[in-house]
């Protein structure tokens, strides 16, 4: 019924780290989410929580426009994923005149929370096979 996305972009964590911590939330319901990123020992857990709440907020939004009823409780992380963004290349002085290159990388992470009855919905695949014939 009320599908709600949040995305933050360029945020200055690594993609390998904050994808420990979206695979937490991936799949879970959105309040079970905020609790297990509160709670989380990274430091890329206080982004995502962040990110979660907007999602939720934005959800609340949604149905307020299309004046439908939206359970908080209801809503389900679906897809949670992380993209790699810009990299900031610096330069570290080294011994002997030499430099050395100093990569910073970003990421761009996106949430998407569904209603359950969006998320039982049947695909539009099919899912047989065609029999070959030798």
């Amino acid at each position: 019924m009320v599908e709600s996305i949040a995305r933050v972009r360029h945020i200055r964590v690594t993609p390998m780290k904050a994808r420990r911590v979206v695979d937490l939330v991936r799949g879970k319901q959105a309040h079970e989410a905020l609790a297990i990123l509160k709670f989380a020992p990274q430091a890329a857990s206080e982004p995502v929580y962040k990110l979660v709440a907007s999602a939720i907020a934005n959800a609340r939004v949604k149905a307020d426009a299309s004046n439908s009823f939206l359970d908080e409780q209801d809503l389900i992380v679906t897809k949670a994923f992380v993209d790699e963004g810009t990299t900031l290349k610096r330069f570290q002085p080294r011994a002997q005149g030499r430099a050395f290159q100093i990569l910073k990388r970003t990421s761009h992470i996106t949430i998407v929370l569904n209603t359950p009855d969006e998320v039982d919905a049947p695909s539009t695949r099919s899912s047989k096979k065609k029999a070959r014939t030798n």
